[in-house]
């Protein structure tokens, strides 16, 4: 039996990541499902082996906002791996929480605990591809460097802008590194647009705007199928490049077909990039080969 190229897709178990999972495991991939919970995992698995019934799945347990558990799911992830879809993310509106490290929770989940996971594993990687999943909202954000860690004047919807950008800084960056490394690893960016499975609504907050997402339902979003084509265009298509962004083509990038979008000038941002690289590498303790 040929080996099958092996795919771990964080967050796997619903929406995105569900469908990236599903897509990739039809088109032949031996996909890790990687979960905070695996019960809902093996759900997932289930759902997509009806699918895809020849599917090579493995479900395993990983907390991004827990650095033990992420370490521990990296060090018991002995094989070669193909490519990683940074996928997994929340946004929480309320009081400010924290990981289990201390760590701002969206900070701490969508950024900081996937930075390192993909330091950890990419020595397990000889060629090959990082997907790291931005959203529309990091354009309208900021990056407060003093205060990374949103102490001061803490807003949910905000703080999830704000660790989507870092997210889109962290895989630009990435792409800088690897291609200063000459190494034939592709670090590539997508973003679903506004998708139904997606948690924009919620980030763009209980105010007027985000009660008008809310409302619009159907007519603004896309489905979580269309919504994760960005990610598996930037997984899957021949001829990306290292630093590509893939988000949808119609208007504001809310929803289409797929199409190279732009980040914002804050997030290519080859200063931003050091700087958010330097405080990511001192707050995880995880360091690049």
């Amino acid at each position: 039996m040929t080996e099958r190229n092996v795919a771990v897709v964080t967050g796997a178990n619903s929406g995105l990541g569900l469908v990236t999972a599903k897509e990739l495991a039809r088109r032949g991939h031996r996909v890790v499902l990687a979960v905070r919970n695996t019960a809902a995992g093996s759900t997932a698995a289930a759902e997509i082996r009806r699918e895809v019934p020849a599917a090579e799945l493995e479900v395993r347990e990983l907390d991004l906002a827990d650095l033990a558990s992420v370490r521990a799911f990296a060090a018991k992830l002995t094989e070669p791996v193909d490519l990683l879809v940074n996928n997994a993310g929340l946004v929480l509106l309320g009081r400010r929480r924290t990981t289990a490290d201390g760590f701002e929770m969206h900070l701490g989940t969508n950024m900081l605990g996937h930075f390192a996971l993909t330091g950890l594993l990419l020595g397990r990687f000889e060629a090959g591809r990082v997907v790291s999943l931005s959203s529309i909202v990091h354009k309208g954000a900021h990056l407060d460097l003093d205060d990374l860690q949103f102490e001061k004047d803490f807003d949910g919807s905000r703080a999830y802008g704000r660790s989507k950008l870092a997210t889109t800084v962290f895989g630009i960056e990435l792409d800088r590194r690897l291609r200063a490394a000459g190494s034939p690893v592709l670090s590539v960016l997508a973003h679903p647009g506004l998708s139904r499975s997606n948690l924009t609504a919620r980030a763009w907050g209980n105010g007027r705007l985000g009660r008008a997402i809310a409302a619009a339902g159907t007519v603004v979003t896309q489905s979580a199928e269309r919504g994760a084509q960005p990610q598996l265009y930037a997984a899957t298509a021949p001829g990306v490049r290292g630093g590509q962004f893939f988000g949808p083509s119609g208007f504001r990038e809310i929803r289409g077909d797929v199409t190279e979008v732009r980040p914002s000038a804050e997030a290519a941002d080859p200063a931003v990039g050091r700087a958010l690289w330097a405080a990511a590498e001192s707050l995880t303790g995880v360091g690049y080969p």
